[in-house]
């Protein structure tokens, strides 16, 4: 049985929008192509390097009121901190297991007016965790 979220449905609706569910090659969506307003974040996580059947994602809705996952508010507040720019959140200090487990995060969207475009492939959901904090939290 497939439940869907408005933030599951709104997620597909911006992506049919700007084309990127569309046949054929990819373009560059204009810069005011996203018809969201205020900030928000399409965020996706894929186990492994390079597989893309097995990528979950989320639409992080922060104006006016953090929405798309249990712990967007305080993805949001991550993000506000750093304004925007997930490389710059503080990494915690945790023991990960020295298992390895790659796990591919992409998040797109715009923070404050600025397009946001931030991909990385971290060792394990561990070191992933520590790395980007609550914003990559999609299966808590």
């Amino acid at each position: 049985m497939t439940y869907i979220t408005r933030a599951t449905a709104a997620a597909g609706a911006l992506l049919a929008s700007v084309g990127l569910l569309a046949a054929g090659p990819a373009q560059a969506a204009p810069r005011n192509a996203f018809p969201l307003p205020g900030n928000w974040l399409y965020l996706s996580a894929t186990p492994g390097e390079t597989q893309p059947s097995n990528t979950r994602g989320k639409l992080l809705l922060c104006d006016p009121v953090p929405l798309g996952f249990a712990q967007a508010a305080e993805a949001c507040a991550e993000l506000a901190a750093v304004d925007g720019d997930i490389a710059r959140i503080p990494h915690r200090k945790v023991f990960c297991p020295m298992i390895f487990a790659p796990v591919t995060v992409h998040a797109r969207g715009q923070w404050n007016g600025r397009p946001v475009d931030y991909q990385e492939t971290y060792t394990s959901k561990c070191v992933m965790a520590a790395r980007t904090g609550p914003v990559f939290a999609l299966d808590r």
